[in-house]
């Protein structure tokens, strides 16, 4: 298999991270990276082995020859990051949440489509082995009707102004950062609802905890608690009417899955450790997709994504939560 030539704009916690499984992937070239100071672009690519830095993320874009692009910066920098690297014919695979709101997702993901470019939201829960093995067990029809959904994300986080978690001007809130993943599950595996009850507890102008219900016409519903206030377990039950299937703590990016049956007890259960960090998943996935001249990921569909959007969407409509850019674009 060829080289896969990638670039990362911005470089914080997050970069690091996906950089590791980078630099372990034999198929992967560490082309480019990008940072809003050549100090901070020049010490990422020492680190990593990276060939090429630039202190400017539109440098990077128009001169460096990364084709896949890894967008790593906060999402309210989403938009902007995503459309110049897609203006300058570089596929693209953007952490989510991909945008603040669903129409920013919605033109991106039209571009991407009309230039033939590769474009998937960092969704690496969809990618992860055992989200992929219990995916595997509703299809074979292991727990019957999905009846049930209960997920949950809420981490114990001291408040820090400079935090962008905090940070309305930087997308900030638990919903866009947190309680994607769990909308994410209930939309995969149940999709759009019919109702949605949700409330928040707003401060800093933005969502510092919130807890979402979505109601579908058959009787199933999806629970989920999500915030920056308390530690929860973050584990997930997947009910249905033959049985049920739970994802250990933290759900998202667990290791160890099993499937139950309607008396409770285990049928089997599914465990995969990391090769790396979690990170090598979606980058196998990318390469995948690029090798087989795919411009969305069957795992991560546009469709999905899209939709995950709109329900989030509503969820701030319900709260009065509009970010600093959504109020300047409308002024």
């Amino acid at each position: 298999m060829r080289k896969f030539k990638w670039g990362i704009i911005g470089t914080g916690k997050i970069a690091h991270t996906f950089a590791v499984a980078l630099r372990h992937n034999d198929d992967a070239q560490l082309c480019a990276v990008a940072s809003r100071t050549d100090i901070k672009a020049k010490d990422f690519a020492e680190k990593y082995g990276f060939e090429k830095y630039y202190g400017s993320y539109r440098e990077f874009a128009e001169q460096s020859d990364a084709e896949i692009v890894y967008i790593a910066t906060p999402m309210a920098s989403h938009y902007d990051d995503a459309l110049l690297c897609l203006e300058n014919g570089k596929n693209v695979l953007c952490e989510k949440s991909l945008t603040l709101n669903a129409q920013q997702t919605e033109q991106l993901l039209a571009l991407a489509e009309k230039k033939g470019l590769f474009f998937m939201e960092a969704m690496w829960m969809k990618c992860r082995p055992v989200y992929r093995r219990m995916k595997e067990w509703i299809a074979s029809g292991a727990i019957g009707d999905i009846e049930y959904i209960k997920a949950d994300f809420s981490n114990n986080i001291p408040y820090d102004p400079n935090d962008r978690l905090f940070r309305a001007d930087c997308g900030g809130g638990c919903l866009l950062d947190l309680g994607i993943y769990p909308l994410t599950l209930a939309h995969d595996l149940l999709g759009i609802p019919d109702e949605i009850i949700s409330s928040a507890h707003m401060r800093y102008g933005v969502d510092i905890s919130n807890s979402i219900l979505l109601r579908y016409k058959n009787g199933a519903f999806a629970s989920m608690d999500n915030g920056f206030e308390i530690q929860l377990s973050n584990n997930a039950v997947i009910s249905g009417n033959k049985g049920y299937i739970t994802l250990g703590n933290w759900f998202h990016c667990t290791c160890e899955g099993a499937l139950f049956t309607s008396d409770g007890m285990e049928a089997e259960r599914f465990v995969r450790k990391d090769d790396i960090n979690g990170y090598e998943y979606e980058v196998d996935e990318v390469h995948r997709c690029l090798s087989e001249g795919l411009i969305e990921s069957p795992l991560v569909p546009h469709s999905d994504t899209i939709a995950v959007m709109k329900l989030m969407d509503q969820c701030r409509q319900q709260w009065g939560m509009v970010f600093p850019e959504e109020k300047s674009n409308k002024e």
